[in-house]
């Protein structure tokens, strides 16, 4: 497995047994037929403020009534993050109607090349709906310790590149992180789990 993603998954292994309870211990709804993994109660994941390709500012609030799907990457990320917005689009596919119930925020780990006319580019090149944010080295860093995601920067002989963990995030309609889905899962698991959220996740 990838540095980035051990990386990425150990720090999620570690917050998640921090949480003395999982699946199954709200209400009376079946959560065992999760494909993510389920981390509601989760005492990370709370805010976002970032500002969006457009120029506007964007916190989690602005979507209540959706699920999020919210992803960290950049614009020159040469696999994972093309691979993981081409499944979202699949995903948005799968929803039929209700994909307009769903938001896909894409944050920038490498706000210093991905301006706001480039995520406009990017996220267009996928679904005309996704949202990409971007802010401060800081603000990035403030959201990125929030998600308890990894990245760093690599040096590539003159250039460099990004390493980041690859894990998406479900937030539910009412602003609450609720599921965690890797890299390698499919767009049906991601669907299956967004359209649980829709139907009995409140």
């Amino acid at each position: 497995m990838p540095r980035r993603q051990w990386l990425g998954l150990s720090a999620l292994a570690l917050a998640v047994a921090a949480i003395p309870w999982l699946a199954g211990c709200e209400g009376g709804s079946n959560r065992s037929a999760l494909r993510g993994i389920d981390v509601t109660g989760a005492p990370y994941g709370r805010t976002l403020s970032l500002t969006d390709q457009y120029g506007q500012r964007r916190t989690l609030q602005d979507f209540r009534g959706k699920v999020v799907m919210l992803y960290f990457g950049f614009v020159q990320c040469p696999d994972v993050c093309p691979t993981a917005l081409a499944r979202a689009v699949e995903v948005m596919q799968r929803l039929g109607p209700d994909a307009e119930r769903v938001q896909l925020l894409f944050v920038t780990v490498d706000p210093e090349r991905d301006t706001p006319a480039l995520l406009r580019e990017y996220m267009a090149a996928f679904h005309p709906a996704f949202l990409g944010l971007t802010g401060t080295p800081e603000e990035i860093a403030t959201a990125a310790r929030e998600f308890k995601v990894y990245y760093a920067k690599v040096p590539t002989g003159s250039s460099y590149t990004m390493d980041h963990s690859a894990q998406t995030y479900l937030i539910d309609p009412q602003g609450r992180l609720r599921i965690v889905l890797k890299h390698e899962q499919t767009a049906d698991d991601y669907a299956h789990d967004i359209a649980w959220l829709l139907r009995e996740g409140a």
